[in-house]
């Protein structure tokens, strides 16, 4: 696949196909670079969320990357294997330091000097552009079981991934804990006034 270069990804597009949406493109679409900055912002009459601006442009973006895709690939024929192809591509846009083995600094979280270690997509910002991904093929009109975004693959990747850059960058990529709110003590009646 020959790469794409970045001012194609940040040029305006439309739908991705008719597969995805029945309705024409929203001249309001925003659209954003695979490092997650928009280019251009046009107003929309309905204010969105973060969540749903950044879920927009990931979506726009992948179109994107579907159509540069040598040959073109419609959503319809999207694999898993796609999937990875853009997650790797993605890499060169990444800006976090991953130290390879042969590094003095291979599991250190701060290192003290720099190194020609290749910068690389942290693993939570894949797991969040995934998450968004998947959200946005079912909300396009994609089918839940043939979601390319929830395959196995990919989800074997993550792991992969949060794997070989907790060892290589020395953060341990914990479950976090739901913080509990402390259980409310009863309120006891207070006591009658001694009468005496």
């Amino acid at each position: 696949m020959d790469p794409i270069p970045v001012q194609e990804m940040d040029s305006s597009i439309s739908e991705i196909n008719s597969f995805v949406t029945n309705t024409p493109p929203n001249p309001n679409s925003v659209v954003g670079s695979p490092s997650g900055s928009s280019s251009s912002i046009c107003p929309s009459p309905t204010t969105l969320s973060r969540y749903e601006n950044q879920k927009r442009r990931d979506w726009n973006t992948f179109g994107q990357y579907l159509r540069n895709h040598r040959p073109p690939l419609s959503l319809s024929r999207c694999s898993g294997a796609h999937v990875l192809e853009f997650l790797r591509y993605l890499d060169q846009f990444g800006k976090t330091k991953v130290h390879t083995q042969l590094c003095p600094f291979f599991g250190h979280p701060n290192p003290p000097a720099p190194c020609p270690c290749p910068l690389r997509q942290a693993w939570g910002s894949l797991d969040a552009l995934i998450g968004r991904l998947r959200a946005a093929y079912e909300e396009n009109g994609g089918n839940p079981e043939t979601n390319p975004f929830g395959a196995r693959a990919v989800r074997l990747y993550l792991r992969e991934v949060r794997d070989s850059q907790s060892k290589a960058r020395g953060i341990s990529y914990e479950k976090k804990k739901r913080k509990r709110p402390p259980p409310q003590q009863q309120q006891l009646p207070a006591p009658p006034p001694n009468q005496i």
